[in-house]
């Protein structure tokens, strides 16, 4: 059996944990990434037949059962986690129709899954009747992306095409767009239901006054999805205030998709 922390899931998963936290947008125990594994791969490092303890989930997700996640854990600090990964992440297999998650590996301290596990795997499930390629979920507080959802109107369609004319990239990055959310309650199945609806159609969702949410087929495009839009925010939030004497026209956003076959959310350039 091969050592779990040698895993290419598993130093991709830690470098990013560590990568969140040094650009300011985990704080404290904030922020939680969920990745979907495939379970031959797992046999290569855990024996899949020796469940260490099994725990209610508070949902279900039939689609979903018996697939396993690397997940992050309830209470754990991002920056610690490339130092105590056996203790902060947690390797668990969904069973009874996802209304239970047996441990496979991992939270040594007796410890469990993030808060907003509900939310990773409905988020999952809808990304997977979108993309079935679709593997990673990960949640955030970029600090310009917050501050964005205090000055500016929380509707999808506006909020998306000011991220979009702030710098080229944003239109190629997420031409699905970005849905948002009013403040909710975190750590609730409401929550988790609202946001997976959401990512059906776009990647990204912001959570006001609170987060981000961002789906990808692996760890880079999860966290390069947050990454650009929390550039387009923050420019946004530099300029705001000032007189605006150029834009990236709707045109030119026209000649981008163009240029690069971009597929962009139908409705959301004039």
């Amino acid at each position: 059996m091969k050592d779990i922390l040698t895993a290419p899931f598993m130093t991709e998963m830690i470098r990013t944990a560590a990568l969140m936290y040094d650009h300011g947008w985990d704080e404290r125990n904030s922020g939680n990434i969920s990745l979907l594994l495939d379970e031959t791969q797992v046999g290569e490092y855990l024996d899949t037949g020796r469940v260490l303890r099994t725990f209610p989930t508070g949902f279900t997700a039939p689609g979903l059962e018996g697939r396993c996640f690397l997940v992050t854990g309830t209470g754990k600090y991002f920056k610690n986690i490339r130092y105590r990964p056996e203790t902060d992440l947690g390797v668990v297999r969904l069973t009874r129709g996802g209304a239970a998650a047996e441990l496979l590996w991992g939270f040594s301290d007796g410890g469990t899954v993030t808060s907003e596990f509900a939310t990773h795997i409905l988020s999952h499930a809808a990304r997977l009747s979108a993309d079935p390629d679709s593997r990673v979920i990960l949640h955030a507080h970029p600090p310009n992306l917050l501050a964005m959802t205090f000055v500016h109107s929380l509707d999808e369609r506006e909020f998306t095409r000011t991220l979009w004319q702030m710098c080229t990239e944003c239109i190629m990055v997420f031409p699905d767009g970005v849905g948002v959310l009013p403040w909710m309650l975190c750590g609730t199945n409401e929550i988790g239901k609202a946001t997976a609806a959401r990512l059906r159609a776009a990647r990204l969702v912001v959570w006001a006054q609170h987060g981000v949410y961002g789906a990808g087929r692996d760890l880079d495009e999860a966290f390069g999805l947050v990454e650009t839009a929390e550039k387009g925010a923050e420019i946004y939030l530099k300029i705001a205030h000032l007189p605006r004497l150029a834009a990236i026209t709707d045109a030119q956003l026209r000649q981008i998709e163009k240029h690069y076959g971009l597929t962009v959310r139908e409705g959301w350039l004039d």
